[in-house]
């Protein structure tokens, strides 16, 4: 089906049972969102809500519900895009396979951007303050548009060139933001739109910026895609839509997506900045208050049955991880084209995405490998980590093909089950210091400033990891429960964590930081002879992180700072190199300086377990 709206999407969900209709009024802040992540948790189709309290715009969430759902949405035109990507990864492919690859033309015709004149989104006027009050967590900052379609168009661009359309959040209220007039945005680095704001502050010229929401999902898809640079998201769009992507393009304005639900039309300034957040983002913490780029709104448009598509960002997995999902399965066969010798990544949504990378890469530097040591796979390391959002990577973990040539990088146990047995604790660790992380990881030493770990794994197996807790010596005074996570891995409880990171004071803290792991290490220093643990995790409570293998990833790798919070027994410093002989240590609690964890409203989950109780067709999924 062609979607030129979102009510043309509803309709075609509601008419193929993946769609439940709510009459019943709930509020935008708190409910829709409990609402929302529940249906999501428990497998639940889109949820259309009539009548959401403060709006009379109506709203649906849960449109990417699921890996299935998503491959329903575009099943007209994911297999086409498929062959596509093929195509651009070999050519040839087209003159080998003609009647495989007979519609590349018109995917081609498809991803030029249309130039158009109007469009249903001009249909009405309304105002920010009549917008949906998305509020998903009890201590954001405000209501937030979370499935935008933000559009920026270079100072130095004319028409459709020099676009960049991504995914940013925005405030749309709250703070300091003048009603109806402000609303904030906040990207992250590494993002087009931040290219465009440079520059605007070099050419001394505000930046014309258009918000979108809803129009087709491909659109939606198109602003999370990882593209190359300078690639326009809108041809991917028209591919994924089956469509040109109609552009209202007037003079004198940044275009406008002329099938959106939705659109504001703004610019920056490029030289102000106010107070943004806090938000519940996806890592599971909140992203604290800081100062970002504010938007001035010229103008808010809507469709005349205009619908407010919705999604709830959180600790992974939340609708999200779909997006990651479904472009791993349209990228995937990029990533060996891009970096020679990358058989396969995978961000790793349990430990909220950026932290922790997965990769499988191959050593073919012959005759002179060293078998058992890494060597291509650190230039294959840092050519990931040069590599848009990869870049983000807090750890990496490489582990060579020829361990298993069959191993899945997606398979999260059977990897780390191989690359722990072969991990070399005395040279496979290389780590990058006070350089940038995530924007949303606060367990840096300050926002965008931390470091990362490459961990690079080989060869034959070393060791047989510990299925069960073995014999350890006493813990020290204040230690508490010592819990198997997964085969070589285990979790102490350790006294609350008290250092705070200070910029400038990075050596200070770090001694801080350091304390604990160095006590644990001394009274277990017997352990240097020990081969079946690889990690020993210091946690605040070891029943929960051990209790998943999601809890596990999600603990160490958002709670841990590589170069402040890693310690070993046996530990050692050689020509700058740091390893250990026994187990390595990581200080994963939560520190002072750390953002706060999410937590529900208790008053809002009565209320919704209240409802659940009624029955009706919702009930099953709450």
């Amino acid at each position: 089906m062609m979607y030129r709206s979102t009510k043309n999407v509803v309709d075609d969900l509601r008419a193929h049972g993946r769609l439940i209709d709510v009459e019943e009024p709930f509020s935008p802040y708190l409910e829709i969102a409990e609402i929302q992540r529940r249906v999501y948790a428990r497998g639940g189709p889109a949820v259309y809500f009539h009548r959401p309290l403060g709006s009379n715009f109506p709203m649906v969430g849960n449109l990417f519900g699921s890996i299935e759902q998503a491959r329903f949405l575009f099943r007209k035109t994911l297999e086409r895009v498929r062959r596509a990507i093929e195509l651009k990864i070999d050519p040839k492919r087209f003159f080998l396979h003609p009647l495989r690859y007979y519609a590349a033309p018109t995917v081609g015709w498809t991803m030029m951007p249309k130039a158009v004149s109007s469009g249903r989104v001009m249909a009405n006027t309304t105002s920010i303050s009549k917008l949906p009050p998305l509020q998903s967590w009890p201590d954001d900052g405000g209501p937030f548009i979370t499935l935008p379609q933000v559009l920026s168009q270079s100072v130095l661009g004319t028409r459709l060139n020099g676009i960049n359309l991504g995914m940013y959040r925005i405030q749309l209220s709250g703070n300091q933001y003048v009603p109806d007039q402000e609303i904030g945005l906040h990207y992250q680095i590494h993002r087009g739109i931040g290219v465009h704001h440079q520059e605007a502050i070099q050419q001394g010229k505000p930046l014309q910026v258009n918000i979108f929401v809803g129009g087709n999902p491909a659109m939606s898809l198109a602003a999370v895609m990882p593209l190359p640079e300078g690639m326009s998201e809108l041809t991917f769009a028209g591919a994924l839509a089956g469509h040109r992507i109609p552009m209202i393009v007037r003079s004198g304005q940044a275009p406008i997506y002329a099938d959106a639900d939705f659109c504001i039309v703004g610019e920056i300034d490029p030289s102000q900045l106010k107070p943004e957040g806090p938000f519940g983002d996806h890592l599971g913490y909140y992203s604290l208050v800081h100062d970002f780029p504010l938007l001035k709104v010229k103008a808010v448009y809507h469709q005349k049955d205009a619908i407010w598509p919705f999604t709830v960002v959180g600790r992974p997995p939340q609708e999200d991880t779909t997006f990651g999902e479904l472009i791993h399965e349209l990228t995937g066969p990029v990533i060996p084209s891009v970096i020679p010798g990358v058989k396969g990544v995978h961000a790793v949504d349990a430990a909220g995405v950026h932290p922790l990378l997965l990769a499988i890469g191959s050593e073919r530097y012959t005759p002179y490998r060293k078998p058992d040591r890494p060597q291509e796979l650190l230039t294959q390391a840092n050519a990931l980590l040069g590599q848009g959002q990869l870049s983000l990577a807090k750890y990496l973990f490489i582990l060579d093909e020829a361990v298993n040539p069959q191993l899945d990088v997606h398979d999260i146990p059977a990897f780390l089950q191989h690359f722990l047995e072969r991990l070399d604790l005395e040279n496979g660790l290389h780590f990058q210091t006070r350089t940038t992380i995530d924007t949303l990881d606060y367990s840096g030493q300050g926002l965008n400033y931390g470091s990362k770990l490459i961990l690079a794994a080989s060869g034959k197996v070393r060791r047989s990891l510990a299925s069960t807790i073995p014999n350890l010596p006493s813990l020290p005074m204040g230690f508490g429960k010592v819990k198997l996570c997964f085969p070589g891995v285990i979790a102490v409880e350790a006294p609350p964590s008290t250092y705070i990171f200070a910029q400038g004071q990075e050596a200070q803290s770090t001694q801080g930081a350091a304390r604990d792991r160095e006590l644990l290490a001394q009274h277990w220093s017997q352990l240097q002879s020990s081969n079946d643990i690889v990690m020993i995790l210091l946690v605040d409570d070891a029943e929960f992180t051990a209790r998943s293998l999601n809890n596990w990833l999600w603990v160490t790798f958002t709670r841990s700072n590589p170069a402040c919070d890693i310690g070993g027994i046996g530990e050692f410093t050689q020509d700058k190199h740091w390893g250990c002989r026994g187990p390595m240590i990581i200080d994963a609690r939560r520190k002072p300086h750390h953002a706060p964890p999410l937590i529900e409203s208790p008053e809002v989950t009565a209320k919704i377990d209240a409802f659940a109780s009624r029955g009706g067709p919702l009930a099953k999924y709450l």
